[in-house]
């Protein structure tokens, strides 16, 4: 994947910023021409929890684009020098009002040609009343065969969920 041509002044001291092969192996990176400053379009990490509240699985219908009015699992974001745990619990709290703690990793997912690492985590709730911030239209738990699966936000969130559920099913033995 080539640099983002979105990016045309150097942070540093404002010079020009142009593609070029530092290494035969690598790609294309965004160089200043004034200063030498390589430019590394970093992925961005996202995080969240997905868990059970009253035998569904949680999960908050999307008030902001994209993919507004979608169902996904309480997540957002990771700030930089924030713990990817601290983001989960953080996230979780702020679209759901719900404390949770984090009990495994469920996994790791990312795709080709996305900047998005997400990093999710199964949870169980600890406190709090269920509610949601500006960002959701709802939240309530689904039973895992009445999840809407035509009408989840992201690729992602469909791969973490039928990862959970059957992860849940294998602990249950069903």
């Amino acid at each position: 994947m080539s640099p983002s041509p979105d990016y045309r002044f150097c942070p540093r001291c404002g010079g020009s910023l142009e593609q070029r092969t530092l290494r035969a192996a690598d790609p294309p990176r965004l160089v200043c021409t004034a200063c030498r400053f390589v430019f590394f379009l970093d992925p961005k990490v996202a995080t969240g929890a997905v868990f059970s509240l009253g035998g569904g699985v949680l999960l908050v219908k999307r008030a902001i684009e994209p993919s507004y009015g979608k169902w996904v699992f309480p997540g957002g974001y990771v700030d930089r020098g924030e713990g990817i745990e601290d983001a989960a619990i953080r996230e979780v709290k702020e679209e759901t009002g719900l404390d949770v703690r984090l009990t495994r990793l469920l996994g790791v997912y990312s795709t080709a040609g996305n900047p998005v690492v997400l990093v999710t985590y199964m949870g169980e709730v600890t406190g709090g009343t269920l509610q949601t911030d500006d960002e959701g239209l709802e939240a309530r738990p689904f039973p895992p065969a009445e999840i809407p699966w035509g009408a989840l936000a992201f690729p992602s969130t469909t791969q973490v969920l039928r990862d959970y559920v059957a992860l849940l099913a294998r602990e249950c033995g069903a």
